[in-house]
């Protein structure tokens, strides 16, 4: 139900978030996260305007994490991306609609979970996650 640039996102702020303070190289972010180039200068642009992740210019610099880890939510990622779409009113438009029906209903509580499930997990916690399977490094 997210978009593959929020997908993606969230795989560049785990990848900055594993070396945090220390810069990583577009190119470095591309290849941790298998995220194409071009696509992901559109994903750190977003992250950039939502004040997540810093630019630095220059002879090592790079990208780094705007907020710590652990201050900085799953929910807080895709956002910035595109927020998760909550259905206020009735999407087909039908005047009669005062209320949603339950099939907006229905759709609207599955959204809502989403957004409880990304906002109450950080990317520190993901980090540290225990399992055998490590965010985005071949398992050993």
């Amino acid at each position: 139900m997210l978009q593959r640039t929020a997908e993606y996102a969230l795989r560049v702020a785990i990848a900055l978030a594993r070396h945090p303070g220390r810069p990583s190289t577009s190119g470095q972010v591309a290849k941790a996260t298998r995220v194409p180039p071009r696509y992901l200068y559109k994903v750190l642009q977003a992250l950039i305007r939502a004040d997540l992740v810093r630019s630095q210019p220059g002879p090592g610099g790079g990208y780094t994490l705007a907020v710590e880890a652990d201050r900085t939510t799953l929910l807080e990622i895709v956002a910035a991306i595109e927020p998760v779409a909550r259905i206020r009113s009735c999407p087909v438009g039908l005047k009669s609609h005062s209320d949603l029906c339950p099939l907006h209903q229905r759709l609207d509580q599955a959204y809502a979970a989403i957004e409880e499930a990304l906002g109450s997990v950080t990317l520190g916690e993901v980090l540290r996650a225990p399992s055998r399977i490590p965010p985005l490094v071949e398992a050993s």
